[in-house]
């Protein structure tokens, strides 16, 4: 009895070993998912346009419209691009603006019409 028990630990400790590793280096081991970011995505209650920083060291984003276990860190391509032309107020904007910047900081629209999801982020 004590050797199954003992084959058992021996198991369980392998699995969790390999599963926190699949965890951290952000694989899905699952063919079937993209490896692209999928936005806007779900988590934790919110919806999120661009890659998040939560509870990671690096940002990471969710490869599927609701997270579900499937993610990877951000690389350059997948951060979220600005769209041109978008709406703000009564204008139409080409590329990034500063109006309405406290600090008069460049910034551009997640989405087409900032009016409605007011969806933004800093230009680089």
């Amino acid at each position: 009895m004590a050797l199954h028990v003992g084959l058992l630990l021996v198991w369980v400790c392998w699995h969790l070993s390999v599963v926190s590793q699949l965890l951290e280096d952000g694989t899905t081991g699952d063919p079937t998912i993209s490896d692209k970011c999928f936005f806007p995505f779900y988590y934790k209650n919110a919806i999120y346009y661009d890659c998040i920083k939560f509870q990671r060291k690096q940002k990471w984003c969710s490869l599927n419209e609701t997270y579900n276990g499937y993610w990877k860190y951000c690389s350059e391509e997948d951060f979220a691009k600005c769209v041109f032309p978008f709406w703000y107020r009564r204008m139409i904007y080409w590329e990034c603006t500063n109006d309405a910047d406290a600090f008069g900081k460049k910034w551009c629209s997640l989405t087409q019409n900032y009016n409605k999801e007011k969806i933004w982020k800093y230009c680089d």
